[in-house]
């Protein structure tokens, strides 16, 4: 049996602290990336919230990663 990682409290810190509040299929298209990395994942949290990954603040785009880093299940 196999458990899967509790990534709430990572999409709750995106929301408090960031204001980014993905719905259900944005949190899935995310927690799909993470095993490719934390940049996939912080490239699939701008495609959920509808952002230009390419006109993206160099700020926010640090600022999603540490969240995503700081925040993943143990």
């Amino acid at each position: 049996m196999t458990t899967t990682p509790d990534h709430e409290p990572m999409f709750a810190a995106l929301c408090t602290e960031l204001g980014i509040c993905l719905h259900a299929k944005g949190q899935a298209k995310v927690a799909a990336a993470l095993p490719n990395g934390l940049d996939a994942a912080v490239k699939a949290v701008f495609e959920a919230e509808g952002i230009d990954l390419l006109n993206a603040t160099g700020d926010l785009k640090r600022q999603v990663r540490d969240c995503l880093k700081s925040n993943l299940p143990a």
